[in-house]
């Protein structure tokens, strides 16, 4: 067994979600990090936080995969004392790479939106977009049928697989409405709804949800038999269920490789909110 390098860690990540299935205005693949340094331990993570940054030095990895890319737009200064440059310090500082894989995981089959879809027991039938020049089947979020349930009892089976937060999980819609054909898409996905349409889903599962978008989903519905409905998750919650498959799949393929690499999850939690306090509905 030997410790890879960077380089072939960098290799492996690209063939397990190759950097060509990432939207154009992305930014993916190898952010910091020397390609022929030896990488014994990696940590996975869904956000590139000061917290997550700080579990890489302190458990002594040699690279942290992150799902969301840490230098997305571009700055003027990697200055030590701003946030990016901060970041970017402490981990050249103590020899932590950096990888991302952000919407070319989220495209790849077995990625971010199919983890949602094995929960909610989706046969899928495809990407809400397909990503252009990608096999069939690669793109953006996913859609598909499962067997008859409700709104509500979808919503419950998301509760109680995604990690808790205190937004919990919404939803715009009758609750008790049937459904059949599901919508899904990891991450921020309000921008969609014209291909959810087009699939002729009964809800759509999503994050990050605007009012606009949402309220304009709602009040359009009257013209598709009342969908779709809606279901809007955590951000960070959605992702993280993707985190323990992607880890699985790098442990088997460096196994197979005879490669000697510690692979874990972030134990952080990066999930913004921190209290809501509730409001009885009022009626009358």
């Amino acid at each position: 067994m030997v410790e890879p390098t960077l380089a072939q860690v960098r290799a492996l990540v690209d063939e397990l979600w190759p950097e060509a299935y990432a939207e154009p205005w992305d930014s993916v693949g190898l952010t910091t990090g020397d390609p022929t340094a030896r990488v014994g331990s990696v940590l996975l993570a869904v956000d590139p936080m000061d917290d997550v940054v700080a579990e890489a030095v302190e458990t002594g990895a040699d690279l942290l995969l992150t799902h969301h890319p840490l230098l997305l737009r571009g700055v003027t200064s990697i200055a030590a004392d701003t946030l990016k440059g901060g970041q970017l310090t402490r981990l050249v500082r103590a020899g932590v790479g950096h990888i991302a894989a952000h919407t070319n995981a989220d495209s790849q089959l077995g990625g971010v939106s199919d983890a949602l879809t094995d929960v909610l027991g989706v046969a899928v039938r495809g990407p809400l977009v397909q990503t252009a020049g990608a096999p069939d089947g690669v793109g953006i979020g996913r859609w598909g049928d499962r067997a008859p349930t409700t709104v509500r009892a979808l919503a419950q089976i998301l509760a109680d697989a995604l990690p808790a937060t205190v937004t919990g999980v919404r939803i715009a819609g009758d609750p008790d409405a049937e459904v059949r054909r599901v919508a899904v898409c990891g991450g921020a996905g309000d921008g969609l709804f014209d291909a959810v349409r087009a699939v002729e889903a009964d809800v759509y599962v999503t994050s990050d949800l605007r009012h606009h978008p949402a309220t304009e989903a709602r009040d359009t519905a009257h013209r598709s038999a009342g969908l779709p409905h809606l279901i809007d998750i955590s951000h960070w919650a959605a992702e993280s269920l993707w985190l323990g498959s992607a880890a699985d799949q790098l442990r088997r393929e460096a196994s197979e490789r005879g490669w000697e690499m510690r692979i874990v999850v972030s134990t952080r939690r990066t999930d913004a909110w921190t209290l809501r306090i509730g409001q009885e509905e009022q009626h009358g």
